[in-house]
């Protein structure tokens, strides 16, 4: 992601998100987003990213920033899973057969809407069973930060902090940026009814979590665009300023 707009920089930024998870092109689809925090979480997902791509066939993208590019820490690659194709994507040429080969130009409207209820019906599938999600320190919560990537590891540095003075703040993060983990973030406001989006951005994931608490809790923001990059302790004091306030 870059700091944007424009061709931006390349430091930390997370202002790609609505590129990502929108999509960059024209028509009905979604692409599979991950939101790594670690560098063992970069790796295994990249590995994920490869099964699911095989297992949907669909696009599958990794968001990572400047700052996850640059870090360095062990890394311990898990063991890769055994690839399986059809005969059927394989193109070994038309030989004396009917010639194979992928298109994705259909000009007919009716063919194209079954296409696109073919698409959708998928798309359902991977969001009932692909979405993941971490929630660290939720339990006692009394306001709860969402944020992904970068921002995510700030947050738990910004949450230990806070505890250390007895204020109870947990974390939501969403791992799949889509599909956005909101039937659980949406559970949470059952019993939480303070949340803080924290993004390297003026707001994007901000929009989901709004569409996804409908309301029924009260939601703040904290953004750093373009590239700068807060200390645990800097948003440490924005959380304590909405926690003191809080309902």
């Amino acid at each position: 992601m870059r700091g944007g707009p424009g061709l931006g920089n390349i430091r930390p930024s997370q202002g790609d998100y609505f590129q990502a998870t929108r999509g960059g092109g024209h028509g009905d689809y979604r692409t599979i987003v991950f939101g790594p925090a670690t560098c063992q979480e970069l790796a295994d997902l990249t590995m994920d990213a490869f099964d699911l791509a095989d297992k949907y066939r669909t696009p599958v993208m990794i968001l990572a920033d400047g700052m996850m590019g640059q870090m360095m820490e062990p890394v311990v690659f898990k063991k890769p899973k055994p690839r399986q194709y059809s005969n059927d994507f394989i193109l070994r040429g038309a030989g004396e057969g009917k010639s194979k080969f992928i298109h994705g130009l259909i000009l007919d409207a009716i063919d194209m809407e079954e296409h696109n209820w073919k698409l959708a019906r998928k798309y359902g599938v991977i969001t009932e069973n692909e979405t993941r999600h971490e929630e660290h320190k939720i339990d006692d919560a009394d306001l709860t930060i969402v944020a992904y990537g970068t921002a995510a590891r700030i947050a738990k540095g910004a949450i230990k902090r806070l505890r250390e003075h007895n204020r109870k703040v947990g974390l939501f993060r969403p791992i799949t940026l889509w599909p956005f983990p909101e039937l659980q973030l949406r559970a949470l406001s059952q019993k939480i009814k303070n949340f803080l989006v924290f993004e390297m951005s003026t707001g994007q994931m901000l929009e989901d979590v709004r569409l996804a608490l409908q309301g029924y809790a009260t939601v703040w923001f904290h953004g750093r665009p373009g590239g700068a990059v807060p200390t645990p302790a800097e948003l440490a004091n924005v959380v304590a300023r909405y926690y003191d306030k809080k309902d």
